[in-house]
């Protein structure tokens, strides 16, 4: 097909004419980047790694011309949740809230999360991401009694058998009450997510006032993550309450406790729609704290601010500019797919990106946003993901447009996918299978 991207089937050969987001290279000295941050270069793969990045040289290698397209490292996905996703045609959202997502959420739960079913869906999603450029993916998974040990498990399985195509990590999902009102089960989930080397997580309250015990709650949690040497990864204020309130006392726990693992705090919703002074504040605490804060663009459109009958006034994501301006690491991610919180999606990092930049005004700004869903999260789960280097493994996103602008004006769907050196099948796999 003309202006189509063909790969040679060779272990050895250059990539000619690319454009490359010189943020997301990790050594820029031969990179000369535009306006829009990218940088014309040519890229050697050589036996399923990146063997140079800088200008292009007379050698006998294939050559492919790439008529200055976009070239990205494969994304990374760092807020999903691949244990809940896909289950819509069984389990829709009755009004589009939070409330019902959750209420319909639990009812499934408890019928149909056996094992098969858990990994079914799992395996279904991470085909996806797979296909559509994902190399790293971080899932939050509901740690509730006689479910934790069924999806910690499968999770266990999905990660030894897409060890090298796709980084997983995984967060345990509970109500941070637990830590109080239930410390057997909490010190169960805290010895799976040890044993699995995962992320202790928890869900902070959505639009209530924080209870008097809160603090103790959060403590307890900190306490937690230190003794067993764990990264906390928090679900936090997704509504538009005022009294929703938890993150600046996650940040002055992490304080309290002289915490030295990393902190991510997902959605913070209700910050946006804080006082000028209250958001600063909080915000300062945050940046203090060194809480990184990943905003879910399109599930929390999808659920905030519903009311029958009346357009949404609010857009219900993280005030992320005012966040990177004060230092706190920023990042964007898919959260949920066609499942009651979120009836859409396909862990696609590039639509990610695109709805990101409509609903956060990522355009017309000097900041390298792309970071946002490649190196920031890498490094967040501590990772090499999301940044392309010489030496790193040769996957890699290969796109036609040649601007930022065109990059986002379509979905790409004439994208191809290397990994390690070569293209990957990028048909996603069939809904039937689900039935």
């Amino acid at each position: 097909m003309p202006g189509s991207i063909t790969i040679p089937n060779v272990t050895s050969y250059r990539l000619t004419n690319a454009r490359v987001p010189a943020c997301l290279v990790a050594d820029t000295a031969q990179l000369v980047p535009d306006a829009d941050g990218l940088a014309p270069c040519s890229i050697v793969i050589d036996n399923a790694r990146i063997a140079a990045i800088g200008p292009a040289v007379q050698d006998g290698l294939p050559r492919v011309d790439l008529d200055h397209g976009i070239v990205l490292p494969r994304l990374v996905d760092v807020h999903t949740h691949i244990d809940k996703g896909h289950i819509w045609h069984r389990a829709q959202n009755p009004d589009g809230t939070h409330l019902g997502a959750r209420n319909a959420v639990m009812a499934d739960r408890s019928a149909n999360w056996s094992r098969a079913d858990v990994r079914k869906r799992m395996d279904f999603a991470l085909r996806c991401a797979f296909a559509h450029g994902t190399g790293a993916l971080r899932t939050h998974i509901d740690s509730y009694p006689k479910q934790t040990e069924i999806s910690w498990g499968v999770f266990a399985e999905m990660r030894e058998e897409w060890k090298g195509r796709i980084a997983l990590q995984a967060v345990a999902l509970f109500p941070i009450d637990r830590a109080l009102t239930d410390e057997a089960e909490f010190r169960f989930t805290v010895a799976t997510v040890g044993k699995h080397g995962g992320v202790l997580g928890g869900l902070t309250f959505l639009g209530e006032a924080p209870g008097p015990h809160t603090d103790a709650m959060l403590d307890k949690v900190f306490e937690a993550a230190i003794a067993n040497g764990l990264d906390l990864d928090f679900h936090v204020d997704e509504s538009d309450s005022p009294n929703a309130r938890s993150l600046g006392q996650i940040a002055e726990a992490a304080l309290r406790h002289k915490f030295k693992g990393r902190i991510v705090a997902g959605h913070c919703c209700s910050l946006a729609l804080a006082g000028d002074n209250e958001r600063a504040t909080i915000i300062a605490k945050v940046a203090e704290a060194g809480i990184a804060v990943v905003s879910l663009p399109m599930c929390n459109m999808y659920l905030q601010d519903r009311v029958a009958g009346r357009t949404p006034r609010w857009r219900g994501v993280a005030p992320l500019h005012e966040l990177d301006a004060a230092g706190v690491t920023v990042m964007v991610a898919s959260d949920n797919t066609r499942d009651p919180f979120y009836a859409y999606g396909d862990l696609d990092m590039l639509e990610v990106y695109r709805e990101a930049t409509r609903i956060l005004h990522f355009d017309h700004s000097d900041r390298p946003w792309l970071k946002t869903i490649a190196a920031t999260p890498g490094e967040m789960m501590g990772l090499p993901n999301g940044r392309m280097a010489v030496g790193a493994p040769a996957g890699l996103v290969l796109t036609r447009a040649r601007t930022l602008n065109e990059l986002l004006s379509r979905p790409q769907a004439d994208r191809v996918v290397l990994y390690a050196g070569k293209p990957v099948d990028r048909t996603p796999p069939d809904y039937r299978e689900l039935d």
